[in-house]
């Protein structure tokens, strides 16, 4: 059974290259364009909770924080790793993230390979090579 990561981010270009480069390692893939969207689906139980949630910060509607703080706060989601994705490089931002529950958070631009790489890591799936 593969594990499913999603991708919440505004960005169409974003997700699709996540997206790609994830099936393509044997992950599920499940992208939203915004918080609002994804949680919908979680709480309506259209999709298996995500073993990781790769998340921006910058989302219409509810920003990443607001998301990442409403997953943490149920235990339905008390085991999925949330890594921010962002363009915000400095230290508050990081550790906003830490505090709304993020184990990681990780800068565009970024390379897939990076990418991958941390999702590799905190699922411990095989590298496809």
């Amino acid at each position: 059974m593969s594990q499913l990561v999603m991708v919440i981010d505004d960005s169409v270009t974003v997700r699709k290259i996540i997206e790609i480069s994830l099936k393509r390692d044997g992950f599920e893939c499940a992208s939203y364009p915004d918080g609002i969207e994804a949680l919908r689906a979680l709480t309506e139980n259209r999709l298996p909770v995500p073993d990781l949630v790769l998340l921006d910060i910058g989302l219409p509607r509810m920003d990443g924080y607001d998301v990442a703080r409403y997953l943490k706060a149920r235990p339905k989601f008390r085991d999925t790793i949330i890594v921010m994705i962002s363009e915000r490089h400095g230290v508050i931002d990081r550790l906003k993230g830490r505090l709304a529950g993020a184990q990681d958070y990780m800068t565009k631009p970024f390379r897939t390979e990076d990418i991958l790489s941390t999702i590799h890591s905190y699922l411990n799936a095989p590298i496809v090579v």
